[in-house]
This record gives C-alpha cells, structure tokens and sequence, in this order.
C-alpha cells in the first residue's frame, strides 16, 4: 500500500543517533520532512543529507523539523552523523518496519542486500497528514527539494 497525499502519516517510534527514542508524534504543530535514504556513507545519500544540512535554516523557517531514516545501525549513524556535521535527527530502521509501512523499502538493492531503505521524501504537517510524498526507484536520484520547500510554504 502505498502512501496517499491527505493520508494520515503512519506513526513510528525509532531511535536516534544518540540512542534517544523519537515519534512522529512528538512533532505535532510542526511540519516534519521525512527522508529515507538507502546507506549511510554512499555518495548521492551524503550529497543528499549535505544539502539538508546546509540549507536546514530554510526548513526550520518553514516550521519543519527534518528527520532521516536508513536500515542503518544506530551505531553507524551515530559515526556517520559525527563525520559530517548532520545538524537533524539520524533515525535507525534497522528492523525494517516504517520504511514498509511508508512503502520505501526495496526488496533487493546492490550487490544482492535486501530490505533497504528507498530513497524518498514526506511532508507531514502538523496534523500528521501527508502533503508530499516523492518514491524514487532509482537510489541515484534525488528528491526533489524545491518542491519540499514549496509545499512546506504553502502549510504556514
């Protein structure tokens, strides 16, 4: 099932970087950019997070908090984090189980892995109802941001 624009966001609770636990729901009254993104340390998803990184003061003008989610260990996020300054939320869905239930999860991906992430992008707003929803097949592209950002203006 895949997720609808005027849906209601799945909920989730998963763990940050910093071993905290974070919930969508925590967010309410805030637009939240969700991006789920294949692998920690590849390129397109460090160009990716770079450039939410950079521009993160756009989106907080915007009332948005932006959260990143991977398959990836909480412990490689927190590493990866470090490395490049990620100034947001680093989620782990190492058990796989939102990135299904957002319909952003290949069955196989490179060199045979299966259960990663799919590159892709939400708008929740602060009502928990989805307002953009971008999945992309192919993990060498990007969302695209400036549609995020455009959505995200007309939620204020």
């Amino acid at each position: 099932m895949s997720i609808q624009v005027g849906s209601p966001a799945p909920q989730f609770t998963l763990f940050n970087s910093e071993k905290q636990e974070i919930s969508l729901s925590q967010f309410a009254g805030k637009n939240v950019v969700i991006l789920f993104y294949p692998q920690a340390f590849t390129s397109v998803c460090t160009v990716e997070l770079c450039s939410m990184r950079d521009n993160l003061k756009d989106y907080e003008a915007l009332n948005a908090e932006v959260l990143a989610i991977s398959v990836d260990s909480v412990f490689t996020l927190d590493n990866w984090k470090t490395q490049q300054g990620y100034n947001f939320h680093m989620l782990s869905d190492f058990n796989k189980e939102v990135s299904t239930a957002y319909d952003s999860i290949y069955e196989t991906f490179a060199f045979g892995m299966k259960g990663v992430s799919k590159r892709s992008a939400f708008v929740v707003d602060g009502e928990g109802i989805v307002r953009h929803a971008e999945i992309l097949d192919n993990a060498g592209e990007m969302p695209n941001l400036d549609e995020i950002k455009a959505v995200l203006s007309t939620l204020n």
